[in-house]
């Protein structure tokens, strides 16, 4: 059997919990996933996986549906373009 040794992590616990589920549905552990993890790191010589924005964030996607919510309340006011948009600004001022 390998020598092991605990390693320690901070990490946030919403994320440990969302990681949790997702390896569990796939029969591993989380610190089996993040075994996995290294043996590949070093497999490859670096991570694993393209590190890239792939999709939006919580923030953004609670902005993206307030923006859809807003476009469709009848109560808004509308504007057909900019020239329109800062007249009406202007007279708030």
């Amino acid at each position: 059997m390998a020598n092991t040794v605990n390693f320690s992590v901070r990490l946030d616990s919403e994320l440990k919990r969302e990681c949790e589920e997702l390896f569990g549905e796939l029969g591993l552990n989380l610190t089996t996933a993040i075994n996995v993890f290294l043996r590949r790191s070093l497999q490859v010589g670096g991570l694993p996986f393209e590190v890239r924005q792939d999709r939006p964030n919580k923030e953004t996607i609670a902005a993206m549906l307030e923006a859809e919510r807003i476009a469709h309340d009848p109560n808004v006011k509308h504007y057909t373009d900019l020239d329109e948009m800062f007249e009406e600004l202007k007279k708030g001022e």
